[in-house]
């Protein structure tokens, strides 16, 4: 079931012994290490959204046209997939903590050569070089997280992480108002300010993470089992120290035939074979939110300039930033409670019906209403859309976890991601008023219902379970007899 050769097979109760942790100070170590990518993601997008007009000036900006500030959004998505795919595998093979770094490092870098961009062709490059290094973050981020979260609190924490994403929105957008304000700042350097500061949080994460483990889970598999548990016993030691707490004894266990390495081609044949079901509900949840959020939010600021003739658009952003950030945190604990399924499913499709009604009321919308309507939609889109991510990283196998995030993310947001920001650059290029857009808000609806509709028949009741109950590892040794596959009675189905 696994190529390479083996080095040998233990019996281990690794995962069992982090799932029954309480909570304590050392998870928010985690949290604020690791989940913090998702605030930078945000900052770089609403930069790039708030500063179109910046940019689109001659004297002061790069001459970027609307179609160029659309084209921008999809190279820093298509380097985010390409990334995500390069380092996703990366991380499969070398390790979580080992590419969680390096990926931060290539983010770093590409948005400190931003800020230094003096023409449109040098802007996309190290647009699509940041976006690499996201794109790998995301697939490193989220496998190493939810492999050392307890599985009672996987659903609620990753959802409320990804969710930060609007965090860093909301911080964009505030940063551009002064930025963008000739008054207080020379508007030749503003929108490089803006960009130079996402590299100044960038080092504060990279100094905290530095202190956040490899996930245990990565190297009991790939045969570095006493390393696995002495950072088991470390993070047993704090958290009984921290909470109090005395740790009950387990006795669920799982046995591994280990590997040093495990074929690209065999895992990605692998997990299309044994998960057909659970391949398709990932890329329709990846697709629908990648294009409504790529979509919508990418070129919302070029929107509320262009047609309802707002010239200052870091307000507008920041309120529907906090909206979406309050519905992935206020909604998070539900995914835990009432279940994947039913939240998923409903998210997906209560948000897809309200961008569909505010297609048909573009014509009547002014930008305060506009900006209302956007927030109650994302209110609701923005715990679904974080939900896809925690689909994709918990119902595959262990061995193919940061590969599957990777693969989903690229393809969706691929679908999504490219074509969205594009197809509202072009629509808001050649529209007489803003219900010349509304055709991009009726394909983003209707991507998200179908998302919806195809999460309540194929979704997984992953809540509370351990991730080697819902996809056993590929090299368990019960694989073999055909355990681990698709199983109906864990899905909705």
């Amino acid at each position: 079931m696994a190529s390479g050769v083996e080095t040998g097979r233990i019996t281990t109760d690794i995962p069992a012994r982090l799932d029954r942790l309480p909570w304590a100070k050392w998870h928010w170590l985690i949290v604020i290490g690791l989940g913090t990518v998702w605030i930078l993601d945000g900052l770089e997008v609403t930069i790039v959204g708030s500063m179109s007009s910046a940019l689109s000036s001659t004297k002061t900006g790069l001459g970027l046209t609307s179609f160029q500030v659309g084209l921008a959004g999809a190279v820093y998505v298509a380097g985010a997939c390409c990334g995500a795919l390069f380092f996703g595998q990366l991380t499969d093979r070398f390790g979580r903590k080992k590419l969680f770094m390096i990926t931060l490092g290539v983010y770093l870098l590409g948005t400190i050569l931003t800020a230094f961009s003096m023409n449109p062709i040098w802007y996309f490059a190290c647009r699509t070089l940041t976006g690499a290094g996201i794109g790998g973050e995301y697939a490193a981020i989220n496998s190493a997280i939810d492999e050392l979260i307890p599985a009672r609190y996987r659903g609620r924490v990753d959802i409320a992480i990804n969710g930060s994403f609007w965090v860093g929105a909301a911080a964009g957008s505030l940063i551009t108002i002064p930025l963008l304000d000739p008054t207080m700042v020379n508007q030749t350097y503003g929108w490089r300010i803006a960009f130079a500061l996402g590299a100044v949080l960038a080092l504060g994460v990279l100094l905290v993470r530095r202190n956040v483990p490899e996930s245990p889970r990565w190297l009991f598999i790939h045969g570095r089992e006493d390393e696995g548990e002495q950072i088991v016993r470390n993070i047993e030691h704090t958290v009984h120290d921290e909470s109090g707490k005395e740790l009950a004894d387990v006795d669920d266990t799982i046995t591994i035939r280990q590997r040093k390495t495990i074929g690209l081609v065999l895992i990605a044949k692998t997990v299309f074979t044994m998960y057909p079901k659970r391949t398709i509900l990932c890329f329709s949840l990846f697709v629908g939110q990648a294009f409504l959020y790529n979509a919508f939010f990418f070129t919302y600021g070029d929107t509320l300039t262009t047609f309802l003739g707002v010239g200052q658009t870091g307000w507008y952003l920041a309120i529907f930033a906090a909206s979406n950030f309050l519905g992935a945190l206020l909604l998070s604990h539900l995914f835990d409670s009432v279940g994947r399924v039913p939240m998923i499913a409903g998210t997906y499709l209560l948000s897809g019906i309200l961008l569909g009604i505010t297609g048909f009321m573009l014509g009547g919308l002014s930008a305060t209403t506009l900006t209302l309507m956007g927030a109650i939609v994302f209110f609701f889109a923005s715990a679904g859309a974080s939900a896809a991510y925690l689909t994709a990283s918990e119902v595959f196998p262990m061995e193919t976890r940061a590969l599957c995030i990777a693969f989903f993310y690229a393809i969706g947001t691929a679908a999504g991601g490219i074509s969205g920001p594009l197809l509202f650059g072009a629509l808001i290029s050649g529209a007489k008023d803003i219900t010349g857009i509304a055709p991009g808000y009726f394909l983003g609806a209707g991507l998200m219902i179908i998302g919806g509709i195809v999460e309540a028949f194929l979704g997984v009741k992953a809540e509370r379970q351990s991730l080697e109950n819902i996809a056993k590892p590929l090299t368990a040794e019960d694989t073999l007899s055909g355990e681990g596959r698709e199983d109906p009675a864990t899905s909705a189905a």
